[in-house]
């Protein structure tokens, strides 16, 4: 008993600390010979914050179009939970993610669970067919943006691809490791959640709930909401990105096509499994920055000061959904099982 019990210990931390110690690994590697007092100087008198808080807006904005989208997948599913109890779940979702990556799909499914008697099987599907609609967003975005910056790609190819020397620099750049190293993290993660969901399903027997879940997108009453929806979702993460390049006087030239590359690949690397893709996020958007001629160092800061202020957001949005979720359902009982 002791023996078991001290390996699921052993399972849970090192669920917490390898996306942490990766994130923290390749946030060094990547900050390596930082100047960290210029981020003062910087936070002190050369940021906009008005145009920092406007891009903000836009992050609770995505939050709350993904929320209501929810609802229109669980509809189908004679599931109806409160608007605002989905929103405030994705809320917690979100923030649950940075203790543990990805742990966030698995919590708001509980939320709906405890706070309307939501099916958790069902809602778990739900929130596969989202990742998956998700993904396909990705992958078209990548895409035109490919297209509509292959000169951009294709210079990073020559510049990086053509020395005859190429194959002995790829193993001896730190570049090389820290992709890697995320391409490692990628497949134990992947790993981990398929032992994971074959066990969860061999013992609670939901497989055929997470299937009408994943299914429940063929029978929403409102495709072109749903579709809204979705574009909305989407276009609030670009401009929450996108808008603050106008807080810093380096980045505030930069264009539209520029913020789509660094979007695209920055929305890549938080699939690595690291705590708000600290990290992969920081170097992918660092090595771009760099590609349209921002230094080094005022690549880092940007970086640096966005992603944290973009954590902080969520960090508020979680523990207001923590508060405000049992003070908005002191009414209600659970009527499904």
């Amino acid at each position: 008993m002791e023996r078991s019990e001290s390996k699921k210990l052993l399972n849970k931390l090192w669920q917490v600390l390898l996306p942490v110690v990766l994130g923290v690994a390749i946030l060094l590697w990547t900050y390596k010979g930082f100047d960290f007092e210029r981020v003062w100087s910087v936070l002190d008198g050369e940021v906009n914050y008005w145009w920092m808080l406007f891009s903000l807006v836009f992050g609770v904005f995505g939050h709350l179009f993904r929320g209501w989208r929810w609802n229109l997948s669980l509809a189908p599913l004679n599931e109806y939970p409160k608007l605002s109890n989905s929103v405030y779940a994705i809320f917690v979702s979100y923030a649950a993610n940075l203790v543990i990556p990805r742990i966030g799909e698995v919590s708001r499914c509980g939320v709906l669970a405890k706070y309307d008697g939501v099916s958790f099987s069902k809602s778990l599907g739900t929130v596969v067919t989202e990742r998956i609609i998700d993904s396909l967003c990705v992958v078209m975005i990548t895409f035109v943006t490919l297209l509509l910056q292959s000169g951009v790609f294709a210079r990073f190819i020559k510049e990086t691809g053509t020395d005859t020397s190429f194959i002995f620099h790829l193993f001896t750049s730190t570049n090389f490791y820290i992709t890697l190293a995320c391409i490692i993290a990628l497949i134990l993660l992947a790993y981990y959640l398929f032992r994971k969901l074959s066990v969860f399903a061999k013992v609670k027997g939901i497989l055929n709930d997470i299937w009408l879940g994943c299914m429940s997108l063929r029978h929403v009453d409102n495709l072109p909401l749903f579709i809204i929806y979705t574009i909305g979702i989407w276009l609030c993460y670009f401009l929450q990105f996108y808008v603050a390049f106008f807080s810093f006087d380096f980045s505030s030239d930069l264009g539209l096509m520029a913020g789509l590359v660094m979007f695209v690949v920055g929305s890549i690397a938080v699939v690595v499994p690291t705590p708000n893709g600290a990290g992969p996020w920081h170097f992918a958007v660092i090595t771009m920055m760099m590609m349209y001629g921002i230094s080094k160092d005022d690549a880092g800061i940007f970086a640096l000061l966005v992603h944290g202020i973009q954590t902080f957001l969520l960090i508020l949005l979680g523990i207001y959904g923590l508060v405000a979720l049992p003070l908005t359902n002191k009414q209600n009982k659970p009527t499904n099982s």
